[in-house]
């Protein structure tokens, strides 16, 4: 049996080897970038390209991926640090920083420990900021200092390829004795407000009761300056009766509170007895036949 012809020949080996060596280069030059990563690429030991999401062709053997860089955002382990504020008081300040990397080749060229230099940097911006504020400042102006180290820190590591997203001040520490005077000044600030409150509502109260007896005169002034007009109004009628009518206009009306007067005599309660002058009796008769004709 000839073995022989089962032995490959070598066109066949060659082309089996150069298919081989197809396939490892396609293995090699084509890189899928995840969506949540940057790859650097070297070519000899330099920079030759930043790879995005996606499929990337890169030259087999030639370039080599030597950097896988998570663009995806970070956060710096929250950060303790000391400062002391322009009115010399000492407080511990509580950070937290949020960051990505936008620009892979800064990072990895320009920095070795991104994370230790963002934290040093912020710590030193911190302390710089707080020490231009006093501790009210500190306590009642956080957005606006937030805000002032966010654009420092971002300043600073620009030049590493990294963009803050977000800087929070978490908490700012006293001390002790540091505590206890601004509460006792916080009690004294209470104190005060109670008392400048009571003040003015009592002040208040003063002011309407005064406002209070002056509506009161003013409807008593109303009044009576109602009952004059019609005074004045009824004396003004019958004065001008007396100028058309005569004396006899006057006798009506004396003869009329003649009878208005008696008939309030009569209208006690109980039995009452009237003693009246004989003259007055011919009066009211007077009065009686005035009356009748008028109403004639």
């Amino acid at each position: 049996m000839d073995y022989m012809q089962f032995m490959p020949s070598g066109g066949t080996i060659v082309v089996a080897l150069l298919a081989l060596f197809i396939v490892i280069c396609i293995f090699i030059g084509v890189r899928i970038v995840p969506q949540s990563e940057k790859y650097v690429v070297e070519r000899f030991g330099r920079l030759k390209s930043v790879l995005g999401p996606g499929i990337n062709i890169i030259v087999p053997f030639i370039d080599r991926v030597r950097h896988k860089v998570s663009i995806l955002e970070r956060q710096l382990p929250n950060a303790s640090q000391d400062a002391i504020t322009s009115d010399n008081v000492l407080v511990q300040v509580e950070t937290s920083v949020f960051y990505r990397i936008l620009q892979p080749e800064k990072t990895v060229y320009r920095i070795r420990d991104v994370d230790p230099a963002i934290a040093t940097t912020v710590a030193g911006i911190v302390r710089s900021e707080i020490g231009k504020m006093e501790l009210d400042e500190v306590q009642s102006n956080r957005s606006s200092l937030i805000s002032s180290i966010k654009m420092l820190v971002e300043s600073a590591v620009d030049d590493w390829g990294i963009e803050v997203t977000r800087a929070e001040i978490l908490d700012v520490n006293l001390d002790e004795a540091t505590r206890s005077a601004m509460l006792q000044q916080l009690n004294a600030e209470r104190a005060r407000r109670a008392s400048v409150t009571e003040a003015e509502g009592q002040r208040r109260a003063v002011e309407l009761a005064a406002d209070a007896d002056l509506y009161a005169a003013e409807q008593t002034a109303k009044a009576r300056r109602v009952q004059a007009d019609a005074e004045a109004y009824a004396t003004s009628v019958v004065a001008t009766a007396i100028q058309d009518n005569g004396i006899e206009a006057a006798q009506y009306q004396i003869a009329l509170k003649q009878v208005e007067s008696l008939t309030a005599l009569g209208a006690g309660n109980g039995k009452q007895t009237i003693i009246v002058p004989a003259d007055a009796m011919e009066s009211f008769g007077n009065a009686f036949k005035m009356l009748g004709g008028i109403r004639k």
